[in-house]
C-alpha cells in the first residue's frame, strides 16, 4: 500500500492514541502531543513499510501532515 495523506494521518493518530478524525492535516502536531520519540517511531514504521528516506530532521522541522506529505512522497 502506498503512503497517502490519510495513512499518515491514521498512523499519527495511532501513535497518539487518538481518532484520525481528531488529527488535523494543517496544524502543528506537537500541539497534539507528538514528540521526538513518536516521530522516530513513525519514521521507522514508514521506512519498514513504505521505504521512505525522510529523516527525523525533515519531519521535526515542520510537524504537520500537509508538510510531511511531499517529503514522504505521499499521494493525496
Amino acid at each position: 500500500m502506498a503512503l497517502s495523506v490519510e495513512l499518515i494521518r491514521a498512523d499519527v493518530a495511532d501513535v497518539l492514541g487518538e481518532d484520525p478524525a481528531d488529527i488535523p492535516v494543517d496544524e502543528n502536531l506537537v500541539d497534539y502531543g507528538l514528540d521526538s520519540v513518536r516521530i522516530m517511531s513513525l519514521i521507522e514504521r514508514w521506512r519498514r513499510e513504505h521505504d521512505i528516506t525522510a529523516t527525523f530532521v525533515d519531519l521535526a522541522e515542520q510537524p504537520a501532515i500537509e508538510a510531511w506529505a511531499p517529503i514522504l512522497g505521499a499521494s493525496t
